[in-house]
């Protein structure tokens, strides 16, 4: 009788592994128990990041609506490779310190920086700008006035500055993702001046991701013979927005 038990047992086991195998060899038909119906399931064969000395890339396998869709109004990133942003979003500048030196007048005198994006957010990105005031000495007593350029510009649209009789102080940007009316070197505009409630304004943009996009901001000033002699500043604000 003892025999007969311990068979029985060991019968009882043989089934039982016979069946968990041949549940697993049906796994992409229906699978049910008595609380849920899965219908064609998928099993990923392959995922993670694979790299090398000179590569990293992410890889799914199996996903059936995987990739980058877009329409007017929105974009949708579908798969495993979306879940961490490719690119990081990041913003600088190459220096915070822009010095005229010692102005003589009817002498344009410059200077430049660099700014610098990278951004992989869905709808790229917005850099916009404004100044806390013209030019003024520290006591207030005198202002460089905005450029109005050779004939009309102002903090929305650029105008070519060329003439050494047309004083005052602006900026030019060239490089990637700048305003079109930044037609070349010599169209400048006024900074958007925050203290009169002007609204900042773009100087780079983008609707894709991009790694490492960069424009030259220029500088200008001139003044008339009749400015008065003082150490004049201001400070730039500029506003690095990424839209995901």
């Amino acid at each position: 009788m003892k025999k007969v038990i311990k068979l029985l047992i060991l019968l009882s086991f043989t089934i039982f592994l016979f069946f968990s195998i041949e549940k697993q060899i049906l796994a992409q038909g229906v699978i049910k128990s008595d609380n849920y119906e899965i219908q064609m399931p998928n099993l990923n064969s392959g995922a993670g990041i694979p790299s090398s000395t000179n590569f990293g890339i992410d890889s799914t396998i199996g996903q059936t609506a995987s990739g980058l869709f877009s329409s007017t109004g929105y974009r949708v990133k579908s798969g495993f490779q979306y879940i961490h942003s490719i690119i990081p979003f990041s913003f600088s500048i190459s220096k915070l310190a822009i010095a005229f030196g010692t102005l003589v007048p009817g002498t344009p005198k410059t200077d430049s920086h660099t700014l610098t994006v990278s951004a992989g957010g869905a709808g790229g990105y917005q850099v916009k700008a404004f100044e806390n005031n013209p030019l003024k000495t520290f006591n207030n007593s005198s202002t460089i006035l905005d450029t109005s350029c050779n004939t009309s510009c102002d903090e929305e649209t650029a105008g070519e500055w060329t003439s050494d009789s047309k004083y005052g102080f602006g900026f030019n940007v060239s490089g990637d993702d700048i305003p079109g009316d930044f037609t070349n070197d010599g169209f400048f505009r006024q900074f958007a001046d925050i203290s009169t409630s002007e609204i900042p304004q773009i100087v780079m943009s983008s609707i894709y991701v991009g790694r490492s996009r960069e424009a030259l901001i220029t500088y200008k000033v001139n003044v008339s013979g009749i400015q008065e002699a003082g150490i004049y500043t201001n400070f730039i604000t500029y506003i690095a927005i990424p839209t995901y």
